[in-house]
């Protein structure tokens, strides 16, 4: 059953790159995104660099809104027949999995994407890197876990694009706050153990999202 399970997701996660690496639309998009945003708040400092708090604002409020813009396409682009074949051949539970991965997977992407846009026009003021790059990469899980599951509810309602950012800020705002503290902490240069409490706290709310996503989604899936 577990052999079953690992390679239906690897098949959906596959097909999830497949479709994406054909179609390029959201990584486009979203890329297009956030160098237009950069740009003008590059011009909006009147062609100077932020200071690190507003360089940091910025970096996770582009990246929270590419992560909603990102996920909610992910069923959005699943049509109705699609839905019904994938109902027939797959577990729901495989299914979740492997959208959340790839959303992880393609967050992963955007993030240090936007990292280096944003180091190169804006500057960079981070003094831990490495502290940085690993809270970028826990926030790409964290954002994939918790929006993915609000996406597929909000399929439901009609693909509501505004019922998917009601729901996903109260959600990932809690998550969002410690994000910042920690990229703060790497930004400041301070030890790494003051960082542990929240990089805990995160990964305990990334874990809950993902086991409570893998048990309420089969039922999401058979309404």
């Amino acid at each position: 059953m577990r052999n079953h399970l690992l390679a239906e997701v690897k098949a959906l996660f596959l097909k999830e790159v497949m479709l994406e690496w054909r179609q390029k639309y959201a990584f486009n998009s979203i890329i297009v995104y956030i160098v237009s945003t950069v740009f003008v708040c590059y011009l909006s400092f009147n062609l100077r660099l932020p200071d690190a708090i507003t360089w940091n604002a910025l970096f996770w409020i582009i990246l929270l809104f590419s992560a909603v813009n990102g996920i909610s396409k992910s069923f959005q682009q699943e049509r109705e027949g699609r839905t019904f074949f994938y109902y027939q051949l797959a577990s729901p539970e495989a299914i979740i999995i492997a959208k959340m991965l790839y959303n992880a997977c393609f967050m992963m992407v955007i993030s240090l994407t936007g990292l280096l846009i944003f180091s190169l026009v804006l500057g960079n003021p981070v003094q831990d890197n490495l502290l940085f790059i690993l809270n970028i990469v826990i926030g790409a899980i964290g954002f994939s876990s918790t929006l993915t599951m609000i996406s597929g509810i909000a399929s439901k309602a009609g693909n509501n694009g505004s019922l998917m950012a009601v729901m996903g800020l109260p959600v990932v705002l809690p998550l969002l706050l410690m994000l910042i503290k920690v990229s703060k902490n790497a930004m400041d240069g301070l030890a790494r153990s003051t960082s542990v409490n929240e990089i805990v706290t995160i990964m305990a709310i990334i874990t809950i999202v993902i086991a409570a996503s893998v048990m309420l989604f089969p039922y999401l899936w058979r309404s």
